[in-house]
């Protein structure tokens, strides 16, 4: 059953970060806020996955990049389990691709490490009341350039940059060695680069993966 909060009930949160220094710091920083409480944290996107089971929370706070499930693909599988919790992603990277495909997977909040302290605690405020809490001009720069990549084409190439082969790809996302060779020249094609390697680099920089 979900832990939904009263009028004197703190709003409960879960954070997901892989550093355990800022993990800590994420947690106190939040804890000082009379009406919000967390319930939980996780190293990892799967870790953050079975603690929103078991916690059921109104915001789940997350980093994009950790092991095993990254916050972008934990706020997509929100998004199709249909689960009532907000999420607000707290990350490095200003990057337009990343704010684009957040958005698209029903991420309320995006704000920048660097931002003002106060303002994580005021986004989840926000997020949970239905808002948004993004940087202006961030927000408007993610619809200027559209990512050319399939879900498929991105694993492949996220993949690929991690030093896989295309048959070990092949294994990992349970697909035949020619389907993932596929994927792969289809994505060095859109990018118009020259290689794997190359069509990584850019989609990285892009923040397209």
């Amino acid at each position: 059953m979900s832990c939904l909060p009263t009028a004197d009930a703190p709003l409960r949160i879960l954070i997901a970060e892989d550093q355990a220094m800022l993990r800590g710091a994420l947690a106190a920083l939040l804890d000082l806020e009379p009406d919000l409480k967390v319930v939980g944290s996780a190293a990892d996107g799967e870790s953050a996955w079975r603690a929103l089971q078991r916690q059921h929370p109104d915001v789940l706070v997350t980093d994009i990049e950790m092991p095993g499930l990254t916050g972008l693909e934990l706020a997509q599988r929100i998004q199709r389990q249909a689960l009532p919790v907000r999420v607000v992603i707290v990350t490095t990277f200003a990057r337009a691709g990343f704010l684009r495909r957040a958005l698209e997977a029903g991420v309320g909040g995006y704000l920048l490490k660097d931002a003002p302290a106060e303002q994580l605690a005021d986004a989840v405020r926000r997020v949970h009341a239905g808002g948004r809490a993004i940087d202006p001009q961030l927000a408007l720069d993610a619809w200027s350039e559209p990512d050319p990549l399939s879900e498929r084409e991105r694993q492949a190439l996220r993949l690929a940059g991690e030093g896989m082969s295309a048959a070990d790809i092949a294994a990992r996302l349970k697909l035949s060695h020619g389907t993932v060779r596929n994927y792969l020249s289809d994505a060095i094609g859109k990018l118009g680069v020259g290689n794997r390697i190359e069509a990584y680099r850019l989609a990285r920089q892009k923040g397209w993966l």
